[in-house]
């Protein structure tokens, strides 16, 4: 499989991961989905350049989440 294909994969996973489980930790993530880097954060970059998630920092944690993903929440709740 060509290594861009597996990065799709990859972005895909943590997309699905994302919508069900909400924000996580990148950490959190990485583990959750057993995903070495660095796929893994060749996968996030991809997300992040398509416009699909936002990232934060809080001290040395990276936390990632959907863009949207809270005001669709909210809706549903």
């Amino acid at each position: 499989m060509p290594m861009s294909e597996e990065i799709g994969e990859i972005a895909g996973a943590i997309w699905h991961t994302l919508e069900a489980k909400g924000e996580m930790t990148l950490a959190g993530l990485k583990k959750e989905l057993g995903v070495v880097s660095p796929l893994l954060d060749w996968a996030v970059g991809w997300l992040a350049r398509e416009d699909k998630i936002i990232l934060t920092t809080e001290k040395r944690t990276v936390r990632i989440r959907l863009k949207g993903w809270q005001a669709q929440n909210a809706d549903a709740a």
